[in-house]
């Protein structure tokens, strides 16, 4: 699987080694544009940054456009890794939009025992989604959605 295809492509499967490597990627190139907006500005402070960056329009836009590949990448291996496991790509809804959901209705709730519920709920959720898409092996050989990425590689030769 070439580079874009495992960053940015929606088919296929990848196994743990390629998810975790992915968003290590991701992490690596934020952690990069944040020390570059630390050097254009000329300071180490995060405090200055966070002032400032509202009156600059360029990490403004830099941030945005890193946000969208971001979102992008996320969707795309985690689509990938849930084939991987043999689950429709559906399934990032409820691991991603059911916890946001459920951590605003905590913020209109005035009873206690009712945001207690809604957080257990919510680590419940965020924890079946970290064990899913990163830590449990893929379905062993082919599934729907294409061959094991662990499996042997099979070759076609074109002789002529």
């Amino acid at each position: 699987m070439d580079w874009t295809t495992l960053l940015f492509g929606f088919s296929g499967r990848i196994n743990r080694g390629k998810y975790w490597f992915a968003l290590l990627l991701n992490m690596l190139a934020w952690a990069c544009f944040v020390a570059l907006c630390f050097a254009w500005l000329g300071e180490l402070d995060p405090a200055l940054l966070l002032r400032t960056a509202g009156s600059a329009p360029m990490i403004r836009i830099s941030a945005l456009i890193l946000a969208f590949f971001w979102g992008w990448l996320v969707i795309a291996i985690g689509i990938k890794r849930l084939h991987d496991r043999g689950r429709s790509g559906w399934w990032l809804l409820p691991f991603w939009f059911v916890p946001g959901i459920l951590s605003s209705g905590n913020l209109l709730m005035d009873e206690p025992g009712s945001s207690v519920t809604l957080n257990l709920a919510t680590q419940a959720i965020g924890t079946w989604a970290f064990l899913e898409l990163g830590c449990l092996k893929g379905t062993d050989g082919p599934n729907a959605y294409g061959p094991d990425p662990l499996g042997p590689q099979t070759q076609l030769i074109i002789e002529g």
